[in-house]
């Protein structure tokens, strides 16, 4: 597969700047990979293609506001630092981005908030866009992170072209999300409402949880058109005991094991045994799927509408199929789905 299969136009229209109003009533496409049936449901019709015993696997990573806007010593140019990942707890080290990057030297400082409480010195050039930060902060660890926390904003894609609203925070969120540090939301999760995952524990459904912290990487634009070429970047990833016990019991039992998300797949993927089942994992994971590929774990995936030429695409059509992804896309797009993190949902079984 070449990465121009992977294209397609999608109309402005349809990436979606705001999230359904409540979070199970998104829309739903259901594809039915056997069969190539497709139905229009709502997310929260979800309920009715699981059964006593099946497991949903959901990515507990939880987005921090990793957006910070500082000034520029002596010019006071702002400028946006995109916290990427912690390097170094003690001396306070970042791996960031930065916008407008040419402006940004090694040696400069940056100030944070109106009392320019936080300053950060740049002490290394890492990509074109990429810094090191060293932050300086009179107070403890704990303080500083809580001015993290105060001083950045939610980090909506940067295709959202609106300002980040108070909504966003709560929104751009899972409602199971627990160990921070990813700086994108596992989007399949957002349309779990605390309600549907009430109903879904009634009906015997199981959860299992994997923690994936989500970097920018994800939504790098693949740009060789040999896929064998392309680079994941690495992230986080832990797989423990409990997980794999729920998971590995349902697959012995024959029953449906659902990925919520191709951040949950990509670790599933990550931690497969010679045996094909689910080994416990604890490190990085820059696994890439794409066709043609053979699963071991999953049997089903609930995944949002992705851009053309992403890798979440190309997962999604070695997990369905090619053409059945490409017709699917097509009645998406005849059918004015929402596409992205705020978009609409679609369930492949």
């Amino acid at each position: 597969m070449k990465l121009s299969h992977f294209n397609f136009e999608l109309p402005n229209e349809l990436l979606a700047e705001y999230p359904s109003e409540n979070r199970d009533e998104s829309k739903l496409m259901v594809v039915h990979r056997e069969t190539g049936k497709i139905e229009h449901k709502m997310f929260k019709d979800l309920i009715n293609y699981f059964d006593e015993d099946d497991v949903m696997v959901l990515n507990n990573t939880k987005v921090f506001p990793a957006r910070l806007y500082g000034n520029k010593e002596k010019t006071g140019a702002r400028i946006e630092v995109f916290l990427l990942r912690e390097l170094n707890e003690e001396q306070r080290l970042w791996d960031v981005l930065v916008d407008p990057a040419r402006k940004i030297r090694i040696g400069n400082k940056l100030y944070f908030g109106e009392d320019e409480s936080l300053v950060a010195e740049v002490i290394d050039n890492t990509t074109s866009r990429g810094r090191t930060l060293r932050f300086l902060y009179d107070g403890s660890y704990t303080d500083f992170r809580r001015k993290l926390r105060e001083l950045g904003e939610t980090p909506l894609p940067k295709y959202i072209k609106r300002e980040v609203e108070p909504e966003d925070e709560q929104r751009y969120q899972t409602i199971y999300a627990k160990h921070e540090g990813a700086v994108a939301a596992p989007t399949a999760g957002l349309h779990f409402s605390k309600h549907l995952l009430k109903r879904l524990e009634i009906k015997g459904v199981k959860f299992a949880e994997v923690t994936l912290h989500v970097g920018l990487g994800t939504f790098n634009p693949v740009e060789v058109e040999d896929l064998s070429k392309h680079k994941m970047d690495s992230e986080e990833l832990i797989i423990d005991e409990k997980c794999t016990e729920i998971v590995n019991t349902a697959k012995k039992n024959k029953q449906r094991v659902c990925a919520i998300g191709t951040t949950a797949m990509r670790g599933l993927e990550s931690a497969v045994s010679s045996n094909h089942t689910l080994n416990t994992f604890d490190g990085w994971t820059n696994k890439f799927v794409f066709p043609p590929y053979e699963f071991s774990i999953a049997t089903a995936m609930v995944t949002n509408f992705h851009l053309p030429k992403s890798t979440l695409l190309m997962m999604v059509s070695a997990f369905m199929g090619h053409d059945l992804m490409k017709k699917a896309y097509k009645e998406a797009i005849m059918e004015g789905y929402k596409f992205y993190s705020y978009g609409d949902a679609m369930l492949i079984i």
